[in-house]
Formats: structure tokens, C-alpha cells, sequence
């Protein structure tokens, strides 16, 4: 059975010919490019394996970061036997036989490093299975994810692994990896500077998807360097990491959002961009950056939420990608609009408020009385029509009786609410001034 998840040497001699991912496969952890932060020195796995004592782990990183060599060189370096299983294709009987070889490799002196990929597609049970056999030392549990941990592992599971982040290749790691992948195949990869730094780019910060495109470069019969223009036309670039329903959606959609409260419009447009390319539904984007209109520009600047609402509108009848330009027109005219957040504030503080005060009645002052009975109660008595009133503004209270008044909506020197705190500033005299004619 466990030669079905086992990595068991091969009993005859392999011929076949191995892709050059596969080829260039680290032997040792000194060997792996890029996660300096997690396996230098002074990184968490340098220091377990320095210490002698590593712990159950969790690797969240983009594909092609190394997650799956990380874990099998460390399973060759505290001599453990390495298992390796899918969540995508493992069941539960399939877990169960997994566990039961590992027992027996205990019970003969020999520890387990079980590496699941893709962990989070497990479901809650499936992963609290994992529990008891990390805790009595069964497995050394070894989960990779593309997505993030908070969100799709179980508490429980997370309680008793350590969260490592592998970050995606940097420009200087790719070309380490494509001079490894030149010194393997014995010549240059056949391009320019412009195209090899084009070609890099196309891998996105995924090593092993820059190996399997300069393995095609090199299958190439050539008769000088290639330039960019014919290295795009032989080559389609590699499709953008981002997942509609996944992590990158969220961290995009934040960086989006935050660039245009920063009064950023190109980095605003390049998040746009960005999440069109990769895919997200322009009428989810329209959404959100009406949201932006309201909770960051609110009163400062009233037209932009028309601008919104209109650039919506413009994309239902235009479509993609016509409709799109309309989308980063809005975009722009927010990231330069004067931000508030005054309006967004105060609402929230009025449903505190709310949620505080339950189901305290509104004055009878202010209350119709379409009945005699309700006129007897003293519904509707001594209201003052503020139509009627020196300025329009009669100062009646029309908080709940009892209720201290509150203040909710405080505008900011910018924009046009500049306009609406000299109002504001002016009912708040003359409702001063009213209540001490009252007093009075």
C-alpha cells in the first residue's frame, strides 16, 4: 500500500527522459533559490534544523515557489520518510492507509513528514483527522496552500502548526534559476537581453513555470538570438495569478481601494487593470468603487458618486472591453477627489446608537396624530412647523425624550462639506441661541 504514496526508488533503470523542473531539482536545502527569510541562518526552518526539533508546518505561498522541495529535503535532513499526498485526489480510506503505514514506521524507529498539497481542499473533518496523529508524534504534518490559512484551515489544525510564508520569486531569483537551467543544458538560452528579461517576466515569480518555458526556448532551432516581438509570437504569456474567489481577489480589491483613498490614480488604475486582466466581473468592480465613493468621498465631493453610477451604467450598455474605459475614468476622477469619510463615520456611530438605545419611542412632539385618541395622548402638541420659524430652523429637539443628543456627522475642512460645516456650524448657534430664549 505505502508504495502508492511512498517515493520509492525506481528498480530499474530510468531512461525516459526527465523534464528539466525535474532535472534541476534541489538536493539540498542550500540549493533552493528564493525563502531566504524562511531556511537562512536565522530563518524558522534554519533554526528548527539547527535545534533539532522541527514542528508541524503550513506553507502558503503562490504556486512554483518551491513549497513541495522545501518539504522533501526536509524530511531527508531529520532522516524522515517522506509521504507525499494530494487533497485533490486523497479520501478519506486513502488517509486512513496513510496513517497505518506510518504507524509502523514508528513502531520500527522511523518517523513520517507527510506532505499534503493543496491541504485547504480538505474539508473540516478531513483536517481535524489530521489531529490526533500529530499530536502522539505519528506524522510531522506538512501542508502547502496557495490560499490563506486563516480562512481555510481549521483553527485547530493551525493551533498546532507553524504558519510559514513562501513569497514569490524575485527577478534576481529567476535569473539564478535560468543560468542553473543554461549550465544543466550546456549553452545560452537563445534571446536578447530584452527578450531574456521579457521571458522572465512571462514566469510571473514561478520558478518551475521558468523552467518549463526556457525548456521550449531551447527546443528552438535558431539561427540568432531572438528579439522580444519574436519571442512573444513563439510564446503566450503565462496566464496571471488570480483566483476570482481566493486570496488574491481580496488583497487586489484592497489594494485597489487603498490606493484610491491615497489619492493615487495610477496606482489605482494599474489594481484595476490588473483584476480585469486577471478576470474579475467589471459589474463586481463597478460595485466596489461605488462603495469608494461612499465611504471615502461621501458629501466632499457629492458628484462622485454620480460619476460611479454613471461609469456602472456605461459599461451595461457598452460591455467589455469598450465599457471598461468608463471603469477607469471613475476610478481616476475618485483617486483625485477631496476624501472624507465624515458621512461613512457617522452612520456608524448613529447605528451604535441605535442598536444602544432600542426601542425608544420619538418625542409626541414630533409624532402624527391622524386620530382623536392619539391627539388626547398629546401626539403632534407643540410642534412647531420650521417652515414657519425666523431662518426656517425651529431647534425643537427631535432626539428620543430622555436621550442625551448626539453628534454623529462632523464634516471636514475639504471639499464641498467646507460648505456643509459652516451650515452645520450655523443650525448649531441657532439652535444655542433657541433653546436659550427657552430657558430665558
Amino acid at each position: 500500500m505505502s508504495d502508492l504514496f511512498d517515493k520509492a526508488p525506481a528498480t530499474g533503470p530510468d531512461t525516459a527522459p526527465r523534464p528539466l523542473a525535474d532535472r534541476l531539482r534541489p538536493q539540498r536545502l542550500s540549493e533552493v533559490i528564493g525563502q531566504g527569510h524562511v531556511i537562512g541562518p536565522n530563518g524558522p526552518l534554519g533554526v528548527m534544523l539547527e535545534s533539532g526539533t522541527l514542528s508541524s508546518l503550513v506553507f502558503w505561498g503562490p504556486p512554483g515557489v518551491g513549497k513541495t522541495t522545501i518539504a522533501r529535503l526536509l524530511a531527508h535532513e531529520t532522516d524522515l520518510a517522506f509521504v507525499q499526498i494530494s487533497a485533490i485526489f486523497t479520501g478519506v480510506p486513502d488517509l486512513r492507509k496513510v496513517f497505518e503505514a506510518a504507524r509502523h514506521r514508528r513502531a520500527n524507529g522511523q518517523g513520517t513528514l507527510l506532505f499534503v498539497d493543496e491541504i485547504h481542499r480538505f474539508n473540516k473533518a478531513q483536517q481535524d483527522g489530521f489531529l490526533p496523529h500529530m499530536e502522539d508524534g505519528t506524522i510531522l504534518l506538512v501542508g502547502a496552500t496557495t490560499e490563506n490559512p486563516s480562512f481555510e484551515l481549521n483553527a485547530a489544525l493551525l493551533s498546532r502548526a507553524q504558519v510559514l510564508v513562501l513569497e514569490r520569486l524575485s527577478h534576481d531569483d529567476l535569473e539564478r534559476l535560468a543560468q542553473r537551467a543554461e549550465a544543466d543544458m550546456g549553452r545560452p538560452l537563445p534571446l536578447t537581453a530584452e527578450a531574456r528579461a521579457q521571458l522572465l517576466d512571462m514566469a510571473d515569480g514561478d520558478g518551475r513555470a521558468l523552467l518549463n518555458l526556457a525548456e521550449q526556448v531551447m527546443a528552438w532551432k535558431t539561427e540568432a538570438p531572438l528579439d522580444p516581438t519574436s519571442l512573444q509570437a513563439r510564446l503566450q504569456r503565462r496566464a496571471a495569478q488570480y483566483d476570482k474567489s481566493g486570496d488574491a481577489h481580496y488583497n487586489l480589491i484592497s489594494a485597489l481601494h487603498k490606493s484610491v483613498r491615497g489619492s493615487d490614480p495610477d496606482a489605482a488604475l494599474y489594481w484595476l487593470t490588473r483584476m480585469l486582466d486577471g478576470g474579475e466581473d467589471p459589474r463586481y468592480l463597478a460595485r466596489r468603487i461605488t462603495r469608494m465613493a461612499v465611504e471615502d468621498i461621501g458629501l466632499a465631493d457629492p458628484q462622485a458618486q454620480r460619476v460611479c453610477l454613471d461609469a456602472w451604467e456605461t459599461y451595461e450598455r457598452l460591455g467589455s472591453p469598450e465599457g471598461e474605459l468608463a471603469l477607469g475614468q471613475a476610478v481616476t476622477y475618485l483617486s483625485l477627489a477631496p476624501k472624507s469619510n465624515a458621512g461613512y463615520a457617522a452612520y456608524k456611530e448613529a447605528m451604535r446608537a441605535a442598536k444602544t438605545t432600542g426601542s425608544e419611542p420619538p418625542p409626541k412632539i414630533i409624532r402624527n396624530a391622524p386620530t382623536k385618541l392619539m391627539k388626547e395622548q398629546g401626539y403632534g402638541k407643540g410642534y412647531e412647523y420650521d417652515h414657519d420659524a425666523e431662518d426656517a430652523f425651529s431647534g425643537q429637539n427631535y432626539f428620543p425624550d430622555g436621550m442625551k443628543r448626539g453628534v454623529y456627522y462632523l464634516p471636514k475642512e475639504r471639499g464641498f462639506e467646507r460648505e456643509l460645516k459652516k451650515r452645520l456650524d450655523w443650525f448649531v448657534s441657532l439652535r444655542a441661541k433657541r433653546k436659550k430664549g427657552q430657558d430665558e
